[in-house]
């Protein structure tokens, strides 16, 4: 059938500061009911699925009745590829994009010009929280193309009515020639490129703490508070959590406060969150750690009805924005947990040891193998090129009883020289599994 729009959405508000907790529940559930409406009418799987629950737009009254709807999975949009989840006439899209299939097929977004729009408009919504200000200078080292990041966030640079610098990733040198020379107030990338970077000035003389940034504005993988304080004490600046996932949006979908730093406020105005038990689809109640769900409220060409994002997080209360919640920062995800002997673990875990020894560098891979019946093991991590081998030598016994004690399981640590181990142009790589 052809796809048509049916009913009118409703309409935009301006600041997430106007809306108590109330006001923006009446706002969700008119949204939602749009939404499943418009869903169901011009997604052929979203009718095939809601027919198969038994359950039709006209039977959300309240937002709690999202819960009798079914969920979508990754493996939805790959059945559906390339473009069968879109929702308006190809001829209302004006932009996609796509993940880059490197595990199957390439999950494909579309969006119209009002999806442009509010897009921008959250990513400017987001660098404003994160302390951005109109006229400032921000190098965007987000990968431009297909990937949501550069592109998504290039455009909220210039809503917000600052300049933006569109470098993208990779070419680090020239990242810091750039960052020199043009003197940003901000940058956009991966917490771990940004690491990267810092990495590039030291070894070309330059003090990371003499830059001209201000704020980094930092996502697209999981990172640790840890990390952060890394980032700002190398840097000399405030290290702000960005999140968003190109399913849902691209990045804005939540972020967080420079002044706060206590996790990303989602912009509840236009995706519905949810925490639900990853095994048995239950709804949580905020603050249970859960997998994160939402749905888009806004979205024309491509809304998403209780995307399952795999990422493990609470809901909490509002602090800087107090009728929007925040979630918990992101530090594992479902498919990224580790079964080793029995115990389960997140790199970000590891993560979080590694940057309490200061002799080791946040540099670090781990490997997976099988050794007969047994599974093990290996942290493959730089040593501080300030330090010799065998100081650094010397952490190895204390990370392998952290990682026991903390974690509950026994691992090889491997010092590894200064830039041997691959360096992140986007998102890190950590896990090669062998097994």
């Amino acid at each position: 059938m052809s796809k048509t729009t049916t009913a009118t959405r409703p309409a935009d508000e301006a600041s997430p500061d106007a809306l108590t907790r109330d006001e923006l529940q009446r706002l969700q559930l008119e949204r939602l009911q749009w939404t499943v409406r418009h869903a169901y009418d011009n997604v052929e799987l979203y009718r095939r699925k809601f027919d198969e629950a038994a359950v039709a737009p006209g039977d959300i009254h309240t937002l709690a009745d999202i819960q009798r709807l079914p969920f979508t999975t990754k493996a939805d949009l790959r059945e559906t590829y390339p473009f069968g989840m879109f929702a308006v006439p190809m001829a209302d899209v004006r932009r996609i994009h796509a993940s880059s299939g490197t595990t199957g097929r390439p999950t494909v977004v579309g969006y119209t010009d009002g999806d442009l729009d509010r897009w921008a408009t959250l990513i400017a919504r987001s660098l404003s929280a994160a302390g951005v200000r109109a006229g400032w200078k921000v190098h965007n080292a987000y990968g431009y193309g297909l990937f949501t990041g550069g592109l998504g966030a290039h455009g909220g640079i210039e809503r917000l009515g600052a300049t933006v610098i569109p470098m993208s990733g990779g070419q680090t040198a020239r990242q810091v020639q750039l960052i020199r020379d043009f003197e940003p107030d901000a940058i956009m990338c991966t917490p771990s490129y940004l690491l990267t970077i810092a990495d590039a000035m030291e070894e070309a003389g330059i003090d990371p703490t003499s830059t001209s940034l201000k704020v980094g504005i930092l996502g697209a993988e999981p990172w640790t508070n840890e990390m952060r304080a890394e980032i700002q004490r190398r840097l000399h600046i405030d290290a702000v959590d960005i999140y968003g996932l190109s399913e849902v949006m691209g990045p804005g979908v939540a972020s967080e406060s420079v002044l706060t730093k206590d996790g990303p406020h989602i912009w509840e105005d236009h995706f519905f969150p949810e925490t639900i038990d990853g095994e048995t689809g239950a709804q949580l109640p905020d603050g249970e750690l859960g997998e994160l769900v939402f749905t888009s409220l806004t979205k024309e060409a491509f809304p998403v009805i209780r995307y399952r994002t795999r990422d493990l997080t609470r809901l909490l209360p509002g602090t800087a924005y107090p009728a929007m919640r925040r979630m918990e920062k992101i530090t594992g995800r479902n498919d990224d947990m580790i079964i080793l002997r029995g115990v389960n673990l997140f790199p970000t875990q590891i993560e979080e040891l590694v940057m309490g020894i200061e002799t080791l560098t946040p540099h670090f891979i781990l490997e997976l193998r099988r050794e007969g019946r047994m599974d093990s093991m290996a942290v493959r991590i730089e040593r501080s090129p300030h330090l010799d081998r065998e100081t650094c030598e010397a952490a190895v016994a204390v990370l392998q009883e952290r990682i026991k004690v903390h974690i509950g399981t026994s691992v090889d640590v491997v010092v590894e020289e200064p830039n041997t181990l691959p360096r992140s142009e986007g998102k890190y790589k950590r896990v090669y599994d062998y097994r």
